[in-house]
C-alpha cells in the first residue's frame, strides 16, 4: 500500500511539473521551437512559430509577443535579440515568445489580416467564426490562458511615431511596479479596449504590459535596446532572473502620466512641426503650422492644449483637418519631465550591461 501511494504521489508530481504546448512537453532546462498549425492560406499551410524557454527551476510562466498588427515590426527584433542573451541560462521559469503572431500581416506589411479585421479587436475569439476570430482563439489559448504574465510589443500605427512607452493598468499595484521597473522613458494609464488582448486576459487573471515605441514598417534602434533592456528588467522584478551584478544603481522612476490625449489638425495643407517625440510643451505653446500649398497668407497654428510630453506623433506633413498630429501625455511638472525623458532615452541604455553581451547585434 505504502509503494502504491509513494507512486501515485511520483506520478502527481511529474504531472503536475510538466509544461505542455500545443501537445508537446517540454522539459526543464530545454529550449524547443514549435510550429502552431493555423488556418491555411489559400490552401497553403501557415504555422504559428514560437520558441519556448523551461528554466531549470520552476517559476512562473510569462508570454512576450510581437506583430499582432502584421506592420508592427520593431518587437520581432526585439525577441530576436532577448532570446540570445546568455542570463536566459538562469531563468527560473518558462517563458514563451511569439515573435509574429499576425503571420499574413507581416507576409503582406498590413496592420490587418486578410479578412481586412484587426486581430487586437477579437480576442477572446472563436473557433467557428472569422478568420481573424480563429486565429484570436489559437494564439489566446494555446499561449494566453497557460501564462501568468505578458509583454505585448507594439509600434504606432502607419505613418506615425511613439516614444517608448508602457501602456497598462496603474491602479493594479503589482502591473503598475512591473511597468516601472521596464524603465521606459513613460508609463501611460491605458483604458482597456473591448476586444482586445490586454482587457480579455486581465479578465482571466492574465495581466498584461503593452510596450509602444517606434513606427511601423522600420526598425528603431533606441525602441529595440530600450525594449530588450525591459524585458529583462520585468524578469528581474519578477523574480525570474537573478538580480543586476551592478551595485549603487540610482533608482529613478519614469514619467507617469494618468491621462493623455491626440491633438488633431484644425485645417488641411502642409504641415511643420515645431516639437518632437519627448519634447515638454506648454498650454497655448505653438508647437505647429499649417500651410496652404500655394498661399503663404493663411498660415494656420496648431497649441498646445495643455501641459505635457509628446509621446507620439505623426511623420507625414501632409495633412487633412481632423488628423491626429499630436499624442500629448498631460504633465504639468515639465523639468521633472524633461529629465526623466533623458535618462530613460540616453544614460539609462547606456548604463544597461546587456547592450554589450552580443555586440554584432546592435551595429
Amino acid at each position: 500500500m505504502k509503494t502504491l501511494l509513494v507512486i501515485i504521489f511520483c506520478f502527481s508530481f511529474l504531472y503536475a511539473n510538466e509544461f505542455i504546448i500545443n501537445g508537446i512537453k517540454i522539459q526543464k532546462g530545454t529550449k524547443k521551437t514549435i510550429n502552431i498549425e493555423l488556418p491555411k492560406l489559400y490552401n497553403t499551410p501557415t504555422k504559428l512559430p514560437i520558441r519556448v524557454i523551461r528554466g531549470k527551476e520552476d517559476g512562473p510562466t510569462i508570454f512576450i509577443s510581437a506583430a499582432i498588427h502584421g506592420d508592427e515590426l520593431n518587437g520581432i527584433e526585439i525577441i530576436r535579440r532577448f532570446r540570445n542573451l546568455k542570463i536566459l541560462n538562469k531563468l527560473r521559469g518558462n517563458i514563451i515568445l511569439v515573435p509574429i503572431v499576425n503571420i499574413y500581416g507581416v507576409m503582406n506589411l498590413s496592420r490587418y489580416l486578410p479578412d481586412r479585421r484587426d486581430l487586437n479587436r477579437y480576442f477572446p475569439g472563436t473557433s467557428e467564426g472569422s478568420l481573424t476570430s480563429r486565429i484570436a482563439k489559437i494564439f489566446f489559448d494555446e499561449i494566453v490562458l497557460k501564462c501568468d504574465l505578458g509583454i505585448d510589443l507594439h509600434t504606432a500605427s502607419i505613418h506615425k511615431s511613439n516614444l517608448p512607452q508602457i501602456r497598462t493598468n496603474i491602479d493594479d499595484e503589482n502591473t503598475f511596479r512591473l511597468a516601472k521597473a521596464f524603465e521606459a522613458p513613460v508609463v501611460l494609464h491605458s483604458e482597456l479596449r473591448d476586444g482586445s488582448l490586454r482587457s480579455v486576459a486581465q479578465e482571466k487573471g492574465v495581466p498584461i504590459l503593452l510596450y509602444e515605441a517606434g513606427e511601423a514598417l522600420r526598425f528603431d534602434e533606441q525602441s529595440i535596446r530600450i525594449g530588450v533592456k525591459g524585458i529583462v528588467n520585468v524578469l528581474r522584478a519578477n523574480e525570474m532572473l537573478p538580480k543586476s551584478s551592478k551595485t549603487g544603481k540610482r533608482k529613478i522612476i519614469p514619467l507617469v502620466a494618468r491621462n493623455s490625449s491626440w491633438l488633431r489638425a484644425t485645417q488641411s495643407g502642409i504641415l511643420r512641426t515645431l516639437k518632437d517625440l519627448g519634447d515638454t510643451v506648454k498650454e497655448g505653446e505653438t508647437i505647429a503650422y499649417i500651410n496652404e500649398p500655394l498661399d503663404d497668407q493663411n498660415i494656420y497654428k496648431l497649441t498646445a492644449p495643455y501641459d505635457g510630453v509628446i509621446i507620439g506623433k505623426t511623420k507625414i506633413p501632409l495633412i487633412q483637418e481632423g488628423d491626429a498630429v499630436f499624442h500629448i501625455a498631460n504633465f504639468n511638472q515639465l523639468k521633472v519631465a524633461n529629465k526623466k525623458i533623458l535618462y530613460f532615452c540616453e544614460d539609462a541604455i547606456e548604463d544597461c550591461e546587456y547592450i554589450n553581451i552580443n555586440q554584432e547585434d546592435i551595429k
